[in-house]
């Protein structure tokens, strides 16, 4: 294989080959190595998963056999599964990636529930959300999904993350109800109080806090995504002030936080003496996740 160790060769039959990258990826120190493994053959052969325990005798081609090693290696470097294959699963969504933006991840499944709940609450018809910093355009494209009539306005600043947000809202029929706007947060669209929620999942590790986060994490997914200063607080500075201008009466905010910021985020938020009703969201594992609050009116 590519990096130098025993090729499987063309010819190898499925089981076979599985057995062996699940080896190599376990080696390199990945969480899952098997489902690793399954993941890349399943993508190298066109089938799903399921496919390899029916067929575990399928013998792989030379070209077969070729490019799953090129996968192979590619996460034996700890490159991100979803890089790897170009798409991640999110809420009821299939969403294309790629390295402009960070992989939308199981924890902001908890900031789409609360934007949803209180977009069921709108009596605005249709109700009007912002997502800031769309990504992949994770956030802004499941509250399409999920809810009949919302609908979104999406911003990021790297123009390429807007571009890989636009196409996914086009494969997915949602680009009628989704705007993409390039802004720096709320620094370039024009202010006009009419958003019910506004959501965001802003950067906010420390700089201090980059090593100690996962190899995938750490090489490969864009660090002006990732990280927010000395205190990983710099995004929510502009972040929650900068909403009021742009809610209505009453609209919501809500962001994702790291769970040990809590009480920081918490006084950014008291400090504006603008929100009530704050709340604190935990997500399934139990850790806070989400903090909301409304705009006094």
């Amino acid at each position: 294989m590519s990096d130098r160790k025993p090729s499987t060769g063309g010819g190898i039959s499925a089981a076979l080959a599985l057995r062996a990258a699940t080896e190599r990826i376990r080696a390199a120190g990945s969480a899952s190595p098997r489902l690793d493994a399954e993941l890349l053959l399943a993508q190298v052969l066109g089938g799903g998963r399921e496919s390899l325990y029916r067929e575990p005798e399928r013998l792989l081609s030379a070209a077969q056999t070729a490019r799953f090693d090129e996968l192979v290696a590619r996460r034996v470097a700890r490159e991100p599964i979803a890089y790897i294959l170009g798409h991640k699963s999110f809420r009821t969504l299939d969403l294309m990636v790629d390295t402009s933006t960070i992989v939308p991840r199981p924890d902001t499944e908890t900031l789409v529930a609360v934007a949803l709940d209180a977009l069921d609450a709108s009596t605005t018809d249709p109700p009007w959300a912002m997502d800031v910093g769309t990504g992949t355009g994770a956030v802004a494209l499941a509250l399409c999904a999920e809810h009949p009539t919302v609908r979104v306005v999406a911003t990021d600043i790297d123009p390429k993350a807007l571009e890989l947000a636009r196409g996914n809202a086009v494969r997915l029929g949602l680009d009628h109800r989704v705007q993409f706007e390039r802004s720096d947060l709320f620094q370039d669209l024009p202010r006009g109080g009419c958003f019910d929620v506004i959501v965001s999942n802003p950067p906010y590790i420390r700089e201090d806090e980059i090593e100690g986060l996962q190899e995938e994490i750490r090489r490969w997914e864009p660090r002006q995504a990732l990280v927010a200063g000395p205190d990983g607080l710099e995004a929510y500075r502009r972040l929650i002030p900068g909403a009021l201008p742009f809610l209505r009466p009453g609209g919501l905010l809500a962001v994702e936080i790291h769970e040990g910021r809590v009480e920081d985020i918490m006084a950014l938020f008291h400090a504006t003496e603008r929100f009530a009703d704050l709340r604190v969201h935990e997500d399934l594992s139990g850790a806070p996740r989400v903090i909301s609050g409304r705009e006094r009116f």
